[in-house]
Parts: structure tokens; sequence; C-alpha cells
């Protein structure tokens, strides 16, 4: 669809820089939306699912709340918030850093590994599926040209 048509434009666009920052933002929030329809019915927030995702890489390490935020999607999400969040579904351990009282050191448990993995597959369809509407070629073109915008 069209994003004139999707916005319910009445007059155009000022150019065409200004069409693509637009539709870039709209297909963003689109896509971020979409992904959070999905996950909520998997009992998780986007934020949940990406720093679940995160301690997964760090796995079997315990982090800090600061690297976590650092390796984010979302930047302006309240980690520690969370983290108790998640440590209360019992996905995560949250421990002071005993050589630092100021910081906490946060690890997925296997309760939070095996709720990933299982979950994981029905994401990974739906976003295949909704990706597949771009063949592999326009998949690549928009990967690096997204890579070039951020430059």
């Amino acid at each position: 669809m069209k994003i004139e048509v999707a916005i319910k434009q009445g007059k155009p666009f000022r150019n065409t820089y200004h069409k693509v920052a637009v539709n870039l933002i709209f297909t963003g929030k689109w896509i971020i939306n979409y992904h959070n329809e999905l996950l909520k019915s998997l009992g998780l927030t986007l934020q949940q699912y990406n720093m679940l995702r995160i301690l997964r890489g760090q796995y079997p390490k315990a982090v800090t709340v600061k690297l976590i935020r650092e390796r984010m999607l979302d930047k302006m999400s309240d980690a520690s918030r969370i983290v108790e969040n998640l440590r209360k579904k019992e996905l995560v351990t949250r421990d002071v850093n005993v050589k630092d009282r100021r910081r906490v050191n946060v690890a997925i448990t296997q309760k939070g590994l095996t709720f990933l993995a299982n979950i994981e597959e029905k994401v990974n369809i739906k976003t295949d599926r909704f990706v597949s509407r771009l063949n592999l070629n326009e998949i690549d073109q928009l990967n690096t040209l997204l890579d070039k915008l951020r430059g």
C-alpha cells in the first residue's frame, strides 16, 4: 500500500526525501506494532523478548543492566523494570555484583532459555512470512540501503 494511502495524506509530500523519511518512520512503527501484537499473544513485550535474546547470547555468563541497555533495540526502554518483570516470571535472575554493589548482574534462567526456544519458532515463522513479501534480492538490497542510511 502506498504511504499516501496508508496515512490518508491530503496534500503531496514536500519532496521525495520527505516522503522516504515519513515512509521509514511509518513502516518502522508498523513493524513494531506487528511484533508487539505477536509477542503479546505469547505473554511478552517486544522489549522483554529483546532482553531475553541478549541474555541468551551471553549465556551462561551474567551481565550488567548497563550492558543490556547498550544492546537493546529500544534505547529508551526501562531496562531495570524489564529485568524485574522477567525475574517475576522466573525467566531471569538478578543478583548484586559482589565487586560493585551499585551494579546488578542479570542472567537468563533455564526456564527462560526453554521459554525462548518454545516461542521463537512461532516468532520466526510469522516474521519470515511477513518479510517474504520481498524476494531475496530485494531483501539484500533493502538491508544494504538501510545500512547505508545509518552510515
